[in-house]
């Protein structure tokens, strides 16, 4: 059991973590800031922290456990700001999406205690943000991804790990250069189109009447659309290199389906769409693959 958690961040992500916590046994008090004391106060009223700390430095002072719950291009700064906090027996985590951006911020940020911190990505979320939807059993039969680096104390990278599967999570281990490669094709280019498809379609002069149309195909593909601006912003840019190579080549195969149309080739268009019919229907979806568009996979 963790004496104290400071929670860096009280919305969706970090309170879901500080309740699943307090279900499971495995924390005595949750101390928490936010940027907008609002959302602290409020996080505290919920019952999801037990102390509203007025800096992200005191939130952590004392703390044998911290998580930080804020978007990644934030993550420098509040390492900076946490860092003097942090004793040689603190477990430091996050939750972001992309990982090499984030180990480079804590790198800079925690200096001498960068060897405290566990990188993790929890594949899990909802539709809707904020510390009122927080739950427990956010994080429950989902995968958490950590991707330690040399340098990172092999005991804390276990103590990352119970405390993930002390919540219910399904623990899997990776280097940051295969997370970020791995999450690139799965999770942020699919945001990129679908982002992008939107923007087509409502660009149209005949858009809005177009979306007076749309059935369950249109909802399924473009569920994602709807997610947070700022954060998959950030996402996007702090990955854009593996993104960026994703998005060339999907633009390839959209090439090559326009030119099996235009040539009027069935065959050939018959055996692409059904070589993309095959693939999705072997994928076997494990419990995180319907993570939400707040916090995706």
């Amino acid at each position: 059991m963790f004496e104290q958690l400071g929670l860096i961040g009280c919305g969706l992500m970090g309170g879901s973590f500080a309740l699943a916590l307090k279900r499971a046994k495995l924390v005595k008090r949750v101390v928490g800031y936010s940027k907008s004391p609002s959302t602290t106060e409020r996080a505290r009223q919920l019952g999801v922290i037990d102390v509203a700390a007025p800096s992200a430095l005191l939130a952590v002072s004392g703390a044998d456990l911290v998580l930080l719950a804020v978007p990644v291009a934030a993550s420098e700064a509040m390492f900076k700001a946490i860092r003097h906090g942090i004793s040689n027996e603190t477990l430091v985590m996050d939750v972001g999406s992309t990982k090499g951006d984030v180990i480079e911020a804590a790198r800079n940020g925690l200096q001498k205690q960068f060897a405290n911190f566990v990188p993790a990505h929890p594949i899990a979320g909802k539709e809707v943000s904020g510390i009122e939807h927080a739950e427990a059993s956010l994080f429950t039969g989902r995968q958490v991804v950590l991707t330690p680096v040399k340098t990172t104390l092999r005991s804390n990278v276990q103590r990352a790990s119970q405390v993930w599967s002390g919540i219910g999570a399904n623990v899997v281990t990776m280097t940051h250069e295969a997370h970020d490669a791995a999450f690139a094709a799965v999770s942020h280019l699919p945001h990129l189109l679908a982002f992008a498809y939107i923007n087509a379609l409502t660009a149209q002069p005949d858009g809005d009447r177009f979306l007076d149309l749309a059935g369950p195909g249109f909802r399924d593909f473009s569920r994602i659309a709807a997610s947070d601006p700022v954060m998959w912003r950030d996402v996007l840019l702090a990955n854009r290199e593996q993104v960026l190579q994703q998005s060339r080549a999907v633009r390839q195969a959209l090439d090559d389906l326009e030119a099996l149309m235009t040539a009027g080739d069935l065959q050939g268009l018959e055996q692409s769409i059904a070589s993309a019919s095959k693939a999705r229907a072997r994928w076997k979806p494990n419990s995180s693959s319907d993570a939400s568009a707040q916090q995706d996979s």
